[in-house]
């Protein structure tokens, strides 16, 4: 799949903002941002449900339209109405049938968890086991690419991991599948590539390592015992100080030649060196870092 150059506009807000993207076949992709960061509007794109107004999206080597109804796509969006007076196992069977070779059903509620809800009405469903059943949909057709927008809202922990193991296996066959979540530890732990939305432009491209190096790659932290901050900003690899009360908190590109300087400086009391977090990272690429960031690489 790719985007060139991609733009699509609200009014007088560009959602998607000159995107350009591509994704190969296999991939699992994780797709953050803040909320307005563009990423539904992505996937709108790339399921062909709305038109660029500007650039192209490709699916499968053609427009997204062709890709969706050649039955290579399955989806999992955040909106979607219960039907009323149908059971699970008849609705998720009905969407195996749109499609030339679809999984067998068991094999679908299996993966999807829902194998004791099949004779259980839709509309009669809890949110998290709503939410499990539109996954369902979303692989009945064993799709060569799943989109899943935001697919583990409403699910407790649990439900989260089955819902996680469950994508693993199904990847696990060559499938390539693209997901939104504001769950950060998801992003870091099922996807082989993180990419990082902000203002409809991506920000940051790479594995949760990689981000995690782009936003700054350590932190080094300790007392400052009535010490200034004067000159701590211009030691080697540090790109920020904060002081929090008598604490100063250094990001550091170098987290070992940061802590040589500041030993040259005298005696370090509670010295803490950490790397930086993926929630960390993420606020820094869509924050002011961020901005910089994209300045540099677009």
């Amino acid at each position: 799949m790719s985007f060139t150059g991609a733009v699509r506009t609200y009014g007088a807000v560009r959602a998607v903002d000159g995107l350009d993207l591509e994704i190969g076949r296999g991939e699992t992709v994780a797709l953050l941002g803040r909320n307005g960061a563009g990423k539904s509007t992505a996937i709108s794109l790339l399921l062909g449900l709305v038109a660029p107004d500007a650039g192209t999206v490709e699916l499968f080597g053609g427009v997204p339209e062709q890709a969706v109804r050649a039955g290579l796509v399955g989806a999992m969006l955040q909106e979607a109405r219960a039907v009323p007076r149908v059971t699970v196992g008849e609705l998720v069977g009905f969407v195996a049938r749109r499609y030339p070779e679809p999984l067998p059903l068991a094999r679908v509620l299996e993966l999807a968890g829902i194998a004791e809800l099949a004779g259980r009405r839709v509309d009669r469903l809890s949110g998290g086991q709503t939410q499990r059943v539109r996954f369902a949909m979303a692989l009945a057709g064993n799709p060569a690419l799943l989109v899943l927008d935001e697919p583990t809202a409403a699910l407790d922990v649990e439900a989260r991991h089955a819902f996680w193991e469950a994508m693993r296996a199904y990847a696990r066959g060559g499938r390539t599948v693209l997901f939104s979540t504001h769950y950060l530890e998801e992003a870091d732990a099922y996807a082989d590539r993180i990419l990082v939305l902000d203002r409809g432009r991506i920000v940051a491209d790479g594995t949760g390592e990689e981000l995690r190096q782009a936003a700054g790659g350590g932190l080094v932290a300790f007392d400052l015992a009535g010490r200034g901050t004067a000159g701590l900003e211009l030691l080697p690899g540090v790109r920020s100080l904060e002081v929090r009360g008598d604490r100063a908190r250094l990001r550091t590109d170098d987290a070992d030649a940061t802590v040589v300087a500041l030993a040259g400086l005298g005696a370090i009391r509670g010295l803490e060196v950490a790397p930086a977090s993926l929630d960390e990272a993420f606020l820094a690429l869509t924050g002011a870092a961020g901005r910089a960031f994209e300045k540099e690489t677009v």
